[in-house]
């Protein structure tokens, strides 16, 4: 499965425990808990059949702070990337990382890792 290879391979994730997962004819659902180097963790929800995909990538700070969510739940139609956009710093902006492979490559731009 291309998001446990995406998160095997790095170099910011310390660890990561597979809380969900179910399988359908056509799809799965996961939820996954990672712990990333600097003591912040991503928590992952996909969910992919046939016809459509959701997912939340909700990052926080080891305190439990949220430092950003990147979804596609479509509430926002305004935005250039509807139905993708982020939560940050109490703002809701569009959101080029739309797969958990680019959210990783962000935030280790991020931490500098």
């Amino acid at each position: 499965m291309e998001i446990l290879k995406s998160l095997d391979q790095s170099s910011i994730v310390r660890s990561y425990v597979v809380l969900e997962y179910r399988t359908f004819q056509f799809g799965f659902f996961i939820k996954i808990k990672a712990a990333l180097i600097d003591g912040s963790e991503l928590h992952i929800k996909e969910y992919s059949d046939e016809t459509e995909r959701n997912y939340s990538y909700h990052w926080q700070s080891d305190a439990g702070v949220l430092i950003t969510r990147w979804d596609n739940a479509p509430h926002y139609s305004n935005l250039s990337t509807f139905p993708h956009h982020k939560h940050q710093e109490g703002k809701i902006l569009p959101s080029e990382e739309i797969l958990l492979e680019d959210v990783l490559e962000h935030l280790r731009e991020r931490l500098h890792a």
